[in-house]
């Protein structure tokens, strides 16, 4: 078993969408509990990894109080694979831990679970599952996987599920603990 140290691994936070379902605004930032939402990802991972990225593709200046800002490479908002493409492409590190903006309760043994698995097993991707189904924006990958990524996006690929399947996955089971797992999707979500 290989000993994962925290500056083998780099972390991107999903931020890079249209905010649709919050009527626009740019979800990562705003309030829940006191903080925007990316500031409770950012908290939770700083002391875990070596480097954060923030994939977003606007609110750049507000983005960069918490990491390094990456915008992706791709058009018109084309998901979260475009982000980690970018995410892949400047990391330096041997693992990209994946998170998304929205989720502030995720916690720190959710990080060191993916870690472990990713230790004990000979995995490209390691994945948060519910028990019914894998969560792909909980992940921690190693980042020699952004050719084969580059490939699945240029041939019109989007869905992360199906890139991960084309791989070394293993799952990490958190049904015990789905709140980890909780994303805030709307305005009356952030009452929760």
């Amino acid at each position: 078993m290989k000993n994962i140290l925290k500056h083998e691994i780099s972390s991107v936070i999903l931020a890079g969408g249209q905010g649709l379902r919050m009527n626009g605004v740019d979800k990562g930032l705003v309030e829940f509990r006191g903080l925007p939402l990316v500031a409770h990802v950012a908290n939770v991972i700083e002391s875990r990894v070596d480097k954060v990225y923030i994939s977003a593709n606007r609110s750049f200046d507000a983005y960069a109080t918490y990491g390094e800002v990456i915008s992706d490479d791709l058009l018109d908002f084309q998901g979260p694979l475009a982000g980690i493409s970018k995410a892949l492409k400047v990391c330096s590190t041997h693992y990209l831990l994946v998170l998304p903006c929205d989720c502030p309760l995720i916690d720190s043994e959710l990080i060191d679970d993916l870690i472990n698995k990713m230790e004990q097993k000979d995995a490209d991707i390691c994945v948060a599952h519910d028990g019914s189904i894998m969560h792909a924006t909980f992940a921690l990958m190693r980042s020699s996987l952004s050719k084969s990524l580059d490939y699945f996006l240029d041939d019109g690929g989007r869905k992360m599920a199906h890139w991960y399947r084309q791989q070394n996955i293993e799952r990490v089971d958190v049904s015990d603990r789905l709140e980890v797992l909780t994303n805030l999707n709307s305005i009356e979500d952030m009452e929760f």
